[in-house]
């Protein structure tokens, strides 16, 4: 009841202890608190905060347009609604170095896990679309320092995105990688992979955990847990999957309504009201208003 129950320094001291296990971790992307709360129920072992499905909700391009308070607000609300520890995206840090510093600690203030930052310019694209542009490695190792020495929880992760394989070559997103690592990054996300012997040669390349984005409709094979598991992956993140299904339904039964004049036909295929009460813990918050509001006001006023 009223979200969750396990302090922001919980979740980011479990997070960094599933990053040690050596086991894969799956987040899906979670664009609103209830689906976060649907990601817990499911059994998955935290929770990613995507830029580019928060900017699609807003009904914007992912080109940089967010503000850090629309994403702290919106970051913040999602880890709130779940014990699991969640991850966000922090695009390029909205700025420069000092921004980037001033990023991470109001993410860390709004009860994230961790964050990733990317090295392209500004504004940024999304990761797989073509004719992006990389900043130089001392730029983005200035982002990282900054983001390092402005975090005051020990346990929020840093996370280093290069979008540098499409733009440079695997080799130099490979040595990028390993500055990133140099510079204080926790874990490395490399973007736009695209096969099994790419993750393969990152897995070589650099010895903290690794971050595998599998998207759909982009540059990456979409490989099974199993798979990325077997490669040394550490993290999968799933960043805009929950949103593409929802789009998708709701794009279906809007036209459903308006060919058919009802939505009968649809109920079925609905989350009921019953299930929806029951992600809410609708009972709880019932059982615990009659627990507060249990007097009765008498006849006479005194």
């Amino acid at each position: 009841m009223l979200g969750s129950t396990v302090t922001a320094a919980a979740k980011r001291a479990r997070f960094r202890a599933d990053l040690a296990s050596g086991r894969l971790l799956r987040l899906p992307g979670a664009f609103s608190p209830l689906v976060a709360r649907l990601v817990q129920e499911t059994g998955f072992d935290g929770v990613y905060v995507s830029g580019a499905a928060l900017s699609a909700d807003l009904a914007l391009p992912d080109i940089g347009l967010t503000t850090l308070t629309e994403v702290a607000e919106r970051g913040g609300a999602i880890a709130q609604a779940t014990d699991l520890p969640a991850l966000i995206d922090a695009d390029t840090g909205f700025g420069e170095p000092l921004n980037a510093a001033r990023t991470t600690r109001v993410l860390e203030q709004a009860g994230l896990a961790g964050l990733h930052l990317e090295d392209q310019v500004n504004p940024k694209r999304c990761g797989h679309l073509d004719h992006k542009s990389v900043v130089s490695v001392a730029e983005m190792t200035g982002r990282l320092r900054a983001a390092v020495d402005a975090r005051t929880d020990p346990d929020f992760v840093i996370c280093a995105r290069t979008d540098a394989r499409t733009v440079e070559g695997l080799r130099a997103s490979i040595d990028r990688a390993k500055a990133y690592v140099d510079a204080g990054a926790d874990m490395i996300f490399a973007e736009a992979l695209a096969d099994e012997s790419e993750f393969e040669a990152f897995r070589a390349g650099v010895d903290v955990p690794l971050l595998a984005n599998m998207t759909e409709f982009g540059k990456s094979r979409l490989l099974d847990a199993a798979t990325l598991e077997r490669l040394g992956v550490n993290v999968v993140i799933y960043p805009v999957t929950t949103l593409r299904l929802a789009m998708g339904a709701v794009e279906a039964g809007l036209r459903t309504i308006a060919t058919e004049g009802t939505q009968a036909s649809l109920v079925p295929a609905m989350q009921t009201r019953a299930r929806l009460y029951e992600l809410l813990d609708y009972a709880a918050y019932t059982q615990f208003d009659a627990s507060v509001f249990n007097f009765t006001v008498g006849g006479a006023e005194q």
